[in-house]
């Protein structure tokens, strides 16, 4: 999603993976900018860090398979309903 961002808008950029806090990596000139799923922005803004452009919106899923979905039936709503708690 990231190559095809910057494809779009002709731009030869070099592409790193990070993972964890992605957000230090401009600080410590690991990278020039970062593109990072984020909610409120509130960890960019703690970091000095602020939203130049906004890619897309993103959403998740839970998936189970059947087999799961039979047989682990009540662990998997349970944790449907937590998910559906602290999303709403």
């Amino acid at each position: 999603m990231t190559r095809a961002f910057f494809d779009d808008k002709n731009m030869d950029v070099r592409i790193i993976k990070i993972e964890g806090s992605v957000e230090l990596a401009p600080l410590v000139g690991l990278a020039d900018g970062i593109v990072d799923i984020v909610e409120t922005g509130s960890t960019l803004k703690a970091n000095g860090l602020e939203v130049i452009e906004w890619v897309t919106d993103i959403s998740a899923r839970l998936i189970a398979n059947t087999a799961s979905l039979k047989l682990r039936k009540k662990e998997i709503e349970a944790l449907q309903k937590k998910l559906e708690a602290v999303t709403q």
